[in-house]
């Protein structure tokens, strides 16, 4: 039986956040984000990086801060299977479709919003839609709706006392809305609060970007997902 987030409904009364959702962090080990993220840990400097599916150390260190988009679609995908291919593996499929460019000089383009929607529709049959304009009120009615939402944000809503120098450049998941509160994963979180964050709407839109992809998670939509890439297409 489905639970009650993912249940297909026909009223207008707003389901409730989705649970169970698993935490995945963008780095291998949780422990060490907060060394990463303030006292410049390197973060290839992890015993654990294997863990990630990774082919070496040196592309884990490479690839790892960029991969909180990967993070969440991997959330979204345990929450919904109850399995889901590894962060690397993930990571594969999506530049595949061209949701990162790696540039002149090693400079990594991404997550790039448009093809890594297609990515997801393709290969796990997860329907994402792309809003490059999302005020607050749209993110809430898509959370009401029973949708979960890939939101970009400022990396310091993990430190949500804090002022944010800039809205934007992160992705957490956002699970649910329940009473003014939304309700997120967050792959760079440096505690377990900040990575189970809740934050009323109202602060939530400090950290805001408005901007994010939405993610329909419905019954019909399970099933085994079409393509696993191997780890060892990561790339150098």
């Amino acid at each position: 039986m489905l639970p009650p987030c993912c249940a297909e409904t026909t009223n207008n009364t707003p389901r409730p956040a989705h649970s169970p959702v698993p935490v995945v962090t963008q780095y291998a080990t949780a422990d060490l984000i907060g060394a990463i993220a303030y006292d410049g840990h390197d973060p290839a400097d992890d015993p654990a990086w294997a863990s990630m599916g990774a082919p070496t150390r040196a592309v884990y260190g490479r690839w790892c801060r960029h991969m909180c988009g990967i993070a969440c679609l991997r959330m979204a995908l345990l929450h919904r299977d109850g399995h889901a291919p590894s962060l690397f593996q993930l990571l594969s499929g999506a530049r595949h479709y061209g949701a990162y460019v790696q540039q002149t000089g090693g400079h990594i383009k991404g997550l790039i919003y448009a093809p890594f929607a297609t990515y997801a529709r393709t290969t796990h049959a997860l329907e994402t839609e792309v809003h490059p304009q999302l005020p607050m009120a749209r993110l809430v009615g898509l959370l009401d709706a029973g949708q979960m939402v890939m939101v970009s944000v400022s990396k310091e809503i993990r430190r949500p006392q804090n002022e944010p120098a800039r809205r934007g450049g992160h992705l957490v998941l956002a699970i649910g809305h329940e009473n003014g509160q939304i309700l997120f994963r967050n792959p760079s979180g440096h505690t377990l609060e900040a990575r189970e964050g809740s934050l009323p709407a109202e602060r939530f839109e400090t950290f805001f970007a408005g901007r994010g992809l939405s993610l329909h998670l419905p019954a019909s939509s399970r099933r085994t997902p079409l393509r696993r890439p191997a780890a060892a297409e990561v790339r150098r």
